[in-house]
């Protein structure tokens, strides 16, 4: 048996501009995180003549092509195990729909299973690579690179995606005490909405690959706020990093109509009177988690409990990246 974990993210600046549709022509450049929630797979060999895949559904079939889950499905194909039938199971800590690329930690953590169950090693970048080839080449997924790359690499790493060529993978350079309050000031709550980011995503890459001059400078603009936010971050300036999250989110909403909701800008304009000094809806948009940036976490955490009536996800960073948990 095989167990392996991949880490949840939440993105810190630059989200948006990791879409081919943009950095082809453009380059794009975005800050990552990976936090201590995950997705889990384990993989064992059975003695039936079958595959047996477990998810939110559970499926049992033949062979690799009868499998109905598309990310399972092609993970097989690109890395056939020598066992003739296997056990597929996967669990997360975090709901998916919930803005924090549970997709692709999936995905990175499948095939991390499935290497090693065949004894082979993976440096990280072609880890994140095979993930990217399966959901945005073979299944045609509107979606970006960074959440592969960050559930690959974990930490808080700055991603460059070149027009040509494999993304350069930069770890941020803070000093300690920077990083401890970034991490103890940064605050996630649950919204209570699920969604597929596939609609906002896809919306954006139509109009980004017909050359919509809106679209493209809006996301310039995202990319500018990627690098003021590394900037403000490696020279311990937090407070300025929490001005351009607010700054980043209210652009942001004018990415797409289905980008927030009412109940969404609510929450945060209560969060904003009662210390967060910036914020922002983690994802592509329209549910998932808002994260703030607050030296009052104590009243920031009251309000959104008792006001607001949301549910808080306590996070830390994970440095370790997609990783095997157990073997035997």
């Amino acid at each position: 048996m095989i167990i392996t974990r991949s880490p949840l993210r939440i993105s810190l600046g630059g989200g948006g501009t990791d879409l081919p549709s943009y950095y082809r022509e453009h380059s794009g450049f975005v800050i990552s995180a990976a936090i201590d929630k995950f997705v889990y797979i384990t993989l064992h060999d059975t003695f039936e003549p079958e595959y047996l895949i477990k998810y939110s559904k559970t499926e049992q079939v033949q062979s690799v092509d009868e499998i109905q889950h598309p990310i399972v499905r092609e993970a097989l194909k690109m890395v056939p195990v020598a066992a003739p039938y296997l056990e597929v199971v996967s669990m997360s800590d975090i709901p998916a729909g919930t803005g924090l690329g549970s997709s692709s930690s999936f995905t990175v953590a499948l095939l991390r299973a499935l290497h090693t169950h065949n004894k082979e090693f993976i440096p990280r970048q072609e880890l994140a690579e095979q993930a990217c080839r399966i959901e945005i080449d073979l299944l045609r997924e509107p979606i970006g690179r960074q959440d592969q790359y960050i559930s690959a690499f974990g930490g808080v790493t700055a991603f460059t995606f070149h027009p040509e060529g494999l993304p350069s993978v930069q770890p941020m350079q803070l000093d300690a005490e920077t990083l401890y309050n970034l991490e103890d000031n940064l605050l996630l709550f649950f919204t209570g909405f699920t969604r597929s980011a596939s609609s906002i995503l896809s919306e954006q890459d139509t109009r980004t690959r017909g050359g919509d001059g809106g679209m493209i400078d809006h996301l310039h603009q995202i990319k500018r706020y990627g690098y003021e936010s590394k900037a403000a971050l490696e020279s311990g300036n937090l407070h300025r990093f929490a001005a351009i999250m607010h700054e980043h989110w209210e652009l942001k909403k004018q990415r797409s109509g289905a980008m927030t909701n009412p109940r969404i800008d609510e929450c945060y304009e209560l969060a904003r009177r009662n210390g967060a000094l910036g914020g922002k809806l983690i994802g592509a948009g329209g549910g998932g988690f808002l994260m703030f940036y607050t030296e009052d976490k104590t009243r920031l955490r009251r309000v959104m409990r008792e006001e607001a009536k949301l549910r808080e996800v306590r996070m830390r960073f994970d440095f370790e990246g997609a990783a095997v948990v157990a073997r035997s």
